[in-house]
């Protein structure tokens, strides 16, 4: 039977939608951008399915073998099958240990990164919208908040949430205590960029006959202004996660970040690092490796990104 002439076609699936725009015609022109998205589609499926691909699960205890210490990887004299990539001097296969920190690693920065975010958006709507002393009040805060190095900033608050907490439940709140340093030092640039867009997005004809029907100002920059402000402040995103996932590192490798029981990249690092020159070179290599292409992978999508969305490049 003929189809209904009055039948709507079928809509375009997500990814065909996306591929058929300007956007996805840009994505498929740069080699670039596609080396990047495949290497992170590889790390981060490879990571969220560790328990599929990892001989063993480096948190439980029960299978770690300390005579299984410190082996060098397979293809080196001395290495032994299922430990690719060699074993840590606690008998941790180095491939599940780096998997499931890449995990750890990923999920702090993502996590941080909209923590950042959020926190940025909100204050550059109300500082953007309402100006005069808002503005200043605000702006003034996160001139001093940029004024401070960033890691020491995330030292700090680090140290004092880990001195608040009981020690008995501290290792179990450390991915939520990096979420919240890292985000607390993160968020300065979302504000200027969402002010700035909102300063110029207040004065429109739509913002303007918004406010005279009576419409309030939490709609006019939830519903309006917000969605028009976004596509800077997703390349910023874009590019700060690879920043993120390195802060997350450089404070787990200075001790104030996960504990080893549950070690994201930057904890194996700091591992390594303690036996580099004592020949178990594998230690720290592949960690440093393996968040080495993590950050490059993002910041080829984020410079693409920025790029693509750049109408002055068009």
């Amino acid at each position: 039977m003929a189809a209904d002439a009055t039948t709507p076609p079928a809509r375009p699936h997500a990814l065909r939608r996306f591929l058929d725009s300007d956007l996805g015609w840009s994505f498929r022109r740069s080699p670039t951008a596609v080396l990047g998205a495949l290497l992170l589609a590889i790390l981060v499926i490879s990571a969220f399915a560790a328990p599929l691909f990892a001989p063993q699960d480096p948190y439980d205890l029960s299978q770690l073998f300390v005579d299984k210490a410190e082996l060098p990887p397979v293809w080196v004299q001395g290495g032994e099958w299922p430990f690719i990539l060699g074993t840590d001097p606690q008998g941790r296969d180095m491939l599940s240990a780096i998997l499931y920190g890449t995990r750890v690693s990923l999920a702090i920065g993502l996590a941080s990164v909209a923590a950042a975010m959020a926190i940025g958006v909100s204050i550059g709507l109300v500082a953007g919208f309402f100006g005069g002393r808002t503005d200043m009040l605000l702006m003034r805060f996160a001139d001093t908040v940029l004024s401070i190095p960033t890691l020491l900033v995330a030292i700090l608050v680090s140290a004092i949430f880990r001195g608040l907490l009981p020690a008995g439940i501290r290792d179990n709140f450390s991915a939520v205590i990096l979420i919240g340093a890292i985000a607390l030092t993160g968020w300065v640039q979302y504000a200027r960029t969402v002010r700035a867009s909102t300063m110029v997005e207040r004065r429109r004809e739509y913002v303007l006959a918004a406010r005279i029907i009576g419409v309030s100002a939490a709609r006019i920059m939830r519903r309006h202004i917000l969605p028009n402000t976004l596509t800077p402040v997703l390349v910023a995103a874009t590019l700060n996660l690879g920043l993120a996932i390195l802060s997350e590192a450089t404070l787990s490798f200075l001790g104030v970040g996960m504990p080893v029981t549950r070690p994201s990249l930057g904890t194996l690092i700091r591992i390594g690092n303690q036996y580099l020159f004592s020949g178990s070179w594998w230690v720290v290599v592949f960690p440093a490796l393996q968040l080495g292409l993590i950050v490059l992978a993002v910041n080829l999508i984020g410079d693409w990104l920025r790029d693509a969305l750049n109408p002055k490049l068009r």
